[in-house]
C-alpha cells in the first residue's frame, strides 16, 4: 500500500516565499498540504491558498501551536513539516514514502542546500547533516517527517516557545530508526546573512545543548510530556 504525504508549514508573514514552498510540495506530488498561519500582517494566507494549499489559523503563535493544529486536521500516513522558507526537491516525497515503506524507518529528515554561495555555507550543512545523521538531532529546517502513529505516541510537538524540533527529534530517536535523504532540501539562507555564519549556527547548538540538559527536569514536572 502506498503510504499518504501531508505536509504542514508554519507561517508567519511570509507572502514572499510562501508561494514557492507550496508549489514545491505539489510539484514533488505530496497528498495533501496545509499552511498554519500565526497570525501575519500581510498576504500569506492568501498567496497559499492561491498556490494550492489549505489554509489555517492558529489562535495560538509558535510553530509547535502551529505544526500540532496542522497534524491534528492533516490525514496522511505520513506528516512532514516544512518551514515557510524552505522548498522540497522535486523527488522528494517519493523518497520519503520509499524509505518509510521499510518497517524498520520510522521517521527522517534531509541533508539541506543553504541558496548562497561560499565555503561558509558548504560547512554549516556538512555540520548540519552530521549533527541530523550522526546524532540523530535534526533541526525544523531539515524537514522532519514521521509515521503519523509515531508522532501521535509521544505527544506531538511539546508545547514549548523554541527548540521544539530538538524535543521532537529526542522523542522519536528513542523510538527507532531515523532515514537521512539526501534531498536536498532547498533552504534560504537569509538567517545566516542577517546574523552573521557564526551567530545564526552557534546560538541553535547552544540552545540544543541547553534543552537536552534540562530535559529530565522538565519530565519530573510534566509526567505527561513525552520527551
Amino acid at each position: 500500500m502506498t503510504l499518504t504525504v501531508s505536509v504542514i508549514i508554519p507561517a508567519f508573514n511570509e507572502q514572499e516565499r510562501i508561494g514557492e514552498s507550496v508549489g514545491s510540495v505539489l510539484r514533488g506530488g505530496a497528498d495533501e498540504v496545509i499552511v498554519v498561519d500565526g497570525g501575519s500582517t500581510d498576504d500569506t494566507e492568501a498567496t497559499a491558498a492561491a498556490a494550492g494549499a489549505t489554509v489555517l489559523r492558529s489562535e495560538r503563535p509558535g510553530r509547535a501551536a502551529q505544526q500540532n493544529k496542522g497534524a491534528a486536521l492533516a490525514r496522511g500516513d505520513v506528516l512532514l513539516f516544512l518551514h515557510a522558507d524552505n522548498r522540497l526537491h522535486e523527488s522528494a516525497i517519493d523518497a520519503v514514502r520509499r524509505r518509510l515503506q521499510e518497517e524498520l524507518c520510522l521517521w527522517g529528515c534531509f541533508r539541506q542546500r543553504l541558496d548562497a554561495e561560499g565555503w561558509g555555507y558548504r560547512m554549516i550543512e556538512a555540520g548540519n547533516s552530521w549533527r541530523a545523521r550522526l546524532l540523530r538531532y535534526p533541526y525544523g529546517d531539515q524537514a522532519i517527517f514521521v509515521r503519523r502513529r509515531q508522532f501521535d505516541a509521544v505527544g506531538g510537538f511539546a508545547d514549548v516557545c523554541f527548540m521544539e524540533d530538538v524535543l521532537l527529534s529526542r522523542a522519536l530517536r528513542r523510538r527507532g530508526r531515523m532515514a537521512f535523504l539526501n534531498g536536498p532540501l532547498y533552504v534560504s539562507a537569509r538567517r545566516w546573512k542577517k546574523r552573521g555564519l557564526v551567530g545564526q549556527t552557534v546560538k541553535p547548538a547552544s540552545e540544543t545543548t541547553k534543552v537536552v540538559q534540562i530535559v529530565g527536569g522538565w519530565q519530573a514536572l510534566h509526567g505527561g510530556l513525552h520527551i
